[in-house]
């Protein structure tokens, strides 16, 4: 069976939420996990920084290296991989988690957002890409996991929050176009996407408790990025998974409604999935 044991992940911006999730259902396995992030105090709205992260990383059982790490900062990104690289000798998996959001109309956007949303989510994915990939080529199992969605054109998931949807959209083609790049190189470059909202301190102040409580946990996520990362990456790239579809096919007989922050509620679909 395949495991994540003494596997060094690269995670951007997983202070929280998602990028959390991932890291301690990693950490299960004995995993030696980077939180690169910019978060070190807490914030006043949003719970968790790159120490506190580590340190349940620690006690899930694996080894954490918290690295303070704005995705914008070029230099500061060259030195997170350095100092990954010299810690502990490569890198395996590098997972795009960081991630910026404003659900706001064309004229409603000011700039500045536009700019934060781009610089982060598609500007970081490609950069952080470029950053671990000398290291990645040089691992056994290779892997990029993005979380981004499936390329869906449809013009209804542009017409309210064009900014956004171009955002994440950028962060697809990047494993769109990865994945053919390195495909002869042993590399998997994966898309992962959930079907519902997820119950994170982002939804909450998107949705607030009412989202919330139409939302599955974190876990569903973790488990099915941790379902990506252990398959042979040269035959699993190119994808852009759904969690539901992923821990369907790993496990037929999942109880889904586990997962469910209040089960038997209706959920809330995500974005971009018809």
């Amino acid at each position: 069976m395949n495991t994540l044991k003494d596997k060094v992940i690269f995670i951007t911006g997983g202070s929280r939420g998602i990028g959390e999730s991932i890291a301690l259902r990693a950490a299960q396995e004995g995993a030696k996990i980077v939180i690169a992030s910019k978060t070190t105090e807490p914030h006043p709205k949003l719970p968790g920084t790159i120490y506190t992260v580590a340190q349940a990383i620690r006690e899930a059982g694996g080894e954490a290296l918290p690295i303070e790490m704005d995705l914008r900062d070029d230099e500061a990104l060259k030195a997170a991989v350095d100092k990954t690289v010299e810690t502990w000798g490569g890198i395996d998996i590098l997972v795009n988690n960081a991630s910026a959001i404003q659900l706001t109309s064309t004229l409603k956007t000011p700039m500045k957002r536009f700019d934060l949303m781009f610089n982060v989510n598609v500007r970081g994915t490609f950069a952080a890409s470029q950053a671990c990939l000398p290291h990645l080529l040089k691992a056994k199992n290779p892997h990029i996991l993005t979380l981004s969605p499936p390329l869906n054109m449809d013009a209804k998931w542009f017409e309210n929050h064009c900014a956004y949807t171009m955002s994440k959209y950028g962060m697809s083609m990047c494993v769109l176009g990865m994945s053919e790049e390195f495909k002869d190189k042993g590399l998997g470059v994966n898309a992962l996407w959930p079907k519902t909202t997820i119950a994170t301190a982002a939804v909450n102040m998107l949705g607030g408790e009412a989202l919330m409580q139409s939302s599955r946990k974190p876990e569903i996520v973790a488990d099915a990025a941790h379902w990506i990362m252990i398959q042979q990456a040269k035959k699993c790239t190119g994808n852009f998974f759904i969690d539901e579809d992923v821990l369907n096919e790993a496990n037929p007989a999942v109880d889904m409604a586990l997962y469910a922050i209040a089960p038997g509620k209706p959920l809330v679909p995500d974005f971009f999935l018809d």
